[in-house]
């Protein structure tokens, strides 16, 4: 089991095809825990470009071994690293939890679903893999294969760090594919604890490398290299636009989860105390940052009685450090963050949105060393507004009235993204009509727009994804091709 980095004079290395190494060039860079920045969590190695190059080109040397493996075997070693995972649920948590800003329940939570996805493209290894099909030609026996593409690329964001690269991983691997994953610089050791539990579990040794390190350093090496057959990526919608452009001068699959700017709307009919409930939950695990975080609230007519209740909860929740047992909410990522959402609160103040509650950063000895921000609620001045129509990535939730539901819906639809939605009703024509005529790949009736389980298919329309969607069976097909074969046996 991999040792708890506990200061900064543990150096972490990093799994390139099959080796743990530190850097070429010396260079380490720190991970820093986002509730007091001046811990350091690991020092992990500024990879060089060559040295991702030739794990790349290891990868594809060796693609063989797994391709020629049989989807049982693929799954048993799924399976396992799921097993093993489970056993170091607590180890790995903990250093999510310092390496995330998360709380400890919150990071153990994430773990465990972790766990879920490699356990449910494990178990698909026993499925039908290919079709026999018709042919009209006598003494003609056609059937497909599906085989996978050779080494693809994971692109993960930090705010899920051991979950989205579980996510692809598993889909991944069961479809036999070689696996270089690049996880964010904020949070890279979540990666290093899952690709340990596979390497563990008997995966073949070049089969995965984790790249870590900077964009400057690593992003031309991994995005141009002819070996990377697709691009898997997770993150924010401006860089998810920018590798779509870039790669689409070569015949590289990409596919994108980005950004999201959910919305719930509440009718008078709602069970008021379940939905704020369900809405605070949404808006402020996690601090926010989730792309399927509620961040916008839509009541329809009145909304006084709404906005009350969503103000009661959030300055009830107590805001601390992850390992606290007392804290609710735990910091954003990093300082930069902090800034960012400081900024865009302040600019709608500007442009007559009201703080109703919060709008500021969190005070108190256990938090004034790290990125905390308190629950906010504010209530724009505009559906044009920045904080009604940008991903703001934090604790910010902005709430607005609609005179019926079809201007509802409206306001929904009304934005670049179309992730996640949610209703709180008793009525189901309501619901069945609201279903059908937001633009999002995420409905919900009465429930939160965050929280997919893993057999679920997810992502959104418009620029909040793109096609095909991960999790389920149908995760499996980005990383599959499929090939026809046609005997005659007379």
């Amino acid at each position: 089991m991999m040792e708890r980095i506990l200061d900064a004079s543990n150096k972490q290395p990093t799994l390139l095809a099959g080796e743990w190494v530190g850097p070429a060039s010396g260079e380490w860079f720190e991970d820093i825990d986002p509730a007091d920045t001046r811990e350091i969590v690991a020092l992990l190695p500024r990879l060089s470009g060559g040295q991702v190059a030739a794990a790349i080109e290891t990868a594809d040397s060796n693609a063989g071994v797994w391709a020629h493996a049989s989807t049982i075997d693929r799954g048993r070693v799924l399976l396992e690293a799921a097993s093993l995972i489970r056993e170091r649920v607590d180890d790995i948590a903990t250093d999510v939890r310092r390496e995330a800003g998360k709380l400890q329940a919150e990071a153990r939570g994430e773990v465990l679903k972790s766990a879920d996805f490699l356990e449910y493209y494990g178990g698909l290894g026993r499925l039908a893999h290919g079709t026999v099909l018709p042919d009209e030609r006598p003494g003609t026996f056609t059937h497909t294969l599906v085989e996978p593409l050779g080494v693809v690329l994971l692109i993960t964001a930090w705010n899920d760090p051991i979950l989205t690269p579980a996510r692809k991983i598993g889909p991944a691997l069961i479809a036999g594919n070689s696996v270089v994953i690049k996880p964010a610089e904020d949070t890279p050791l979540s990666a290093l604890h899952l690709a340990r539990a596979l390497i563990d579990a008997g995966l073949p040794a070049a089969t995965l490398s984790v790249v870590v390190g900077h964009p400057e350093d690593v992003a031309e090496p991994l995005l141009m290299h002819p070996s990377i057959k697709a691009v898997s990526f997770t993150g924010s919608t401006r860089t998810g636009r920018l590798l779509r452009t870039r790669l689409s001068e070569r015949n590289v699959r990409f596919q994108a989860e980005m950004g999201g700017k959910n919305a719930v709307v509440v009718l008078p009919d709602a069970d008021l105390d379940t939905a704020s409930s369900v809405i605070t939950t949404g808006a402020y695990a996690q601090a926010g940052q989730r792309c399927t975080a509620t961040s916008r609230v839509i009541a329809v007519g009145d909304p006084s009685r709404v906005n009350e209740t969503l103000i009661n909860r959030a300055r009830e929740i107590r805001v601390g450090p992850g390992w606290d047992q007392d804290s609710q909410m735990g910091p954003v990522i990093n300082p930069v963050r902090l800034e960012e959402i400081s900024t865009a609160v302040q600019e709608g103040q500007g442009r007559a949105d009201r703080v109703l509650w919060g709008g500021e950063r969190a005070r108190g000895e256990k938090v004034e060393h790290g990125c905390f921000y308190k629950p906010t609620v504010v209530a724009v001045d505009s559906p044009l507004s920045p904080l009604w129509q940008e991903e703001v990535f934090g604790p910010v939730l902005a709430v607005a009235s609609a005179p019926s539901v079809d201007a509802a819906v409206k306001l929904v639809n009304d934005s670049v993204y179309g992730l996640s939605a949610a209703v709180f009703t008793h009525d189901l024509a309501v619901a069945m009509e609201f279903a059908r005529d937001v633009d999002v790949g995420q409905v919900a009736v009465n429930r939160p727009t965050s929280g997919w389980d893993v057999h679920l298919p997810f992502g959104g329309f418009k620029e909040s994804g793109s096609w095909p969607k991960e999790q389920g069976l149908g995760g499996i097909d980005f990383y599959s091709r499929v090939k026809t074969v046609a005997i005659g046996y007379v």
